[in-house]
């Protein structure tokens, strides 16, 4: 197995620290619920999770950088192409589910039904005009303006969007998401 290409959407860096998005809105996941990290890449997402007390399962197709997590509880590892095959966590439910730096678009009514009531879902990728600062460039990795809100809406409760060009970290241009499966207005 080749070794993957470190990139700024799949750092090699364990210490980087999690996107402030993703920890903004973790406060509204359930106290102590589950957690699902869908492309967790080396985890620090999961580990930040994990540190709020969350019992977290971080999937990825590679786990290598999460090995040290994989003792147990609170976090459970999986590896598994998440693109190759169909959903493999058909059934299972989680209070949160995090999305970070990555797409694949027939995941969107997955995540939805992967999402307990009142659960949470915090989604942060790249956008259109990315392509002009850098990776990802494909068109099919980056998001139309108002995208996340159209496949989630109709679905979800939408509590926050943001779709812009930003300098930090680096140059890009990311769409954010945060939305509630239930349709209480959320206590923010």
């Amino acid at each position: 197995m080749t070794e993957p290409k470190t990139s700024f959407d799949r750092p090699s860096d364990p210490a980087i620290s999690p996107s402030p998005w993703i920890l903004r809105w973790a406060a509204l996941i359930a106290p102590g619920g589950t957690v699902l990290d869908v492309a967790a890449g080396h985890g620090r997402h999961t580990r930040a999770l994990a540190q709020r007390g969350h019992w977290v399962t971080a999937i990825d197709v590679d786990v290598t950088g999460l090995t040290d997590l994989n003792e147990g509880p609170p976090v459970e590892v999986i590896a598994a192409d998440l693109e190759g095959g169909g959903w493999p966590l058909a059934g299972r439910a989680f209070a949160g589910v995090v999305v970070t730096n990555y797409l694949h678009r027939p995941h969107f009514p997955h995540l939805v039904a992967a999402l307990s009531p009142g659960g949470v879902l915090i989604f942060e990728t790249f956008g259109q005009g990315n392509e002009k600062l850098g990776r990802p460039r494909n068109p099919d990795f980056l998001l139309a303006p108002g995208e996340l809100l159209e496949a989630f809406a109709p679905h979800l409760e939408i509590v926050a969007y943001e779709h812009g060009s930003e300098q930090e970290p680096r140059p890009a241009v990311r769409q954010r998401l945060c939305a509630v499966k239930g349709g209480s207005p959320v206590a923010l």
